[in-house]
């Protein structure tokens, strides 16, 4: 059997990105370009999957991957790993769990996907942040040596980042009155969000590394191009409607509320996730701190002004 990397969700953010970078990547590989790419999802009838599917080399499996064991991994000949999971409060467990069974299942290669690197610490207020802390620390632990893993930490998405802004400028064009922009952005914090794709690329150029031992136990900052303060994204706003806007309201996070209300897991945990801005209101989370490493793999390019463009084109 031809080894195989598997891509855990495939269809996701990142996901997606990483099985569509793949097939050029291996094509060009001394030692690779005989691995299969499996690429893992819910829904293997979606419209993303049935896509994926066409591409050279690839094969896409619907299975819920916490129900994944080494037996599961060996049988299909898994040496290298792509995971991007949820950020539930079940994160840690799952991903811990499948983390486990691949290194009994001797999988040579793990790239995953963490959150902003300035909040993975012990002490973070919100909850998700300190589960990624404590994957680190168990892959750091003796017991993965035999496991090379690197630690993706991309800053805030692009898209979720600026979704209010997309719907403000979408509700304004049909109805031509404006309700109150709201952004988690602070006023003036410069916030390098980034585009998921290009987080996905950076993964698989990681992914088709002959040797992994230069990226083994790494912590990959990720961040988009440009930094992006609320004001400016209110001028990006304003530019879009050909008006000035009337009411902002700065480091709103007020959708959590929303989520807690909604959500079947303790709401105190939920409404922790209202601290996670504050490192990036403190400038904690700018263009500046990306990695070197990642400049080298494959440097973030896509703007806000781009990612807002295609936005408001869907």
């Amino acid at each position: 059997m031809a080894p195989t990397i598997l891509v855990v969700g495939a269809t996701g953010n990142t996901g997606k990105a990483v099985v569509q970078t793949l097939p050029e990547l291996l094509s060009s590989s001394k030692t690779l370009s005989n691995c299969r790419i499996l690429a893992l999802t819910r829904s293997a009838s979606s419209d993303t999957a049935k896509q994926l599917s066409k591409l050279p080399g690839v094969e896409v499996e619907e299975i819920n991957w916490p129900e994944i064991n080494s037996v599961w991994l060996q049988e299909r000949g898994v040496e290298r790993v792509f995971i991007a999971s949820h950020n539930t409060p079940t994160h840690f467990a799952e991903e811990s769990t499948f983390l486990r069974e691949a290194l009994e299942a001797g999988v040579k290669y793990v790239v995953r996907i963490s959150t902003t690197a300035a909040n993975v610490t012990a002490g973070n207020r919100a909850y998700y942040p300190r589960a990624h802390w404590a994957i680190e620390q168990m892959l750091s632990s003796p017991e993965y040596e035999r496991m090379h893993w690197s630690s993706l930490q991309p800053n805030i998405f692009l898209p979720l980042y600026l979704s209010s802004a997309v719907e403000f400028i979408k509700e304004y064009r049909k109805t031509g009155k404006q309700h109150q922009l709201k952004l988690m952005a602070s006023a003036d914090g410069k916030w390098a969000a980034i585009d998921p794709d290009e987080v996905g690329v950076v993964a698989a150029h990681l992914l088709v590394q002959q040797d992994t031992s230069k990226y083994n136990r790494s912590k990959l900052v990720l961040n988009g191009p440009e930094d992006l303060t609320g004001n400016q994204i209110v001028r990006m706003v304003e530019k879009e409607i050909g008006t000035k806007v009337e009411n902002v309201s700065f480091k709103d996070v007020s959708f959590i509320d929303h989520m807690a209300a909604q959500s079947l897991h303790p709401k105190n945990v939920i409404l922790s996730i209202k601290y996670a801005p504050e490192t990036s209101w403190e400038n904690k989370a700018s263009a500046s701190t990306t990695t070197q490493d990642v400049r080298d793999l494959a440097a973030p390019r896509r703007t806000p002004a781009d990612v807002l463009k295609d936005l408001l084109s869907e």
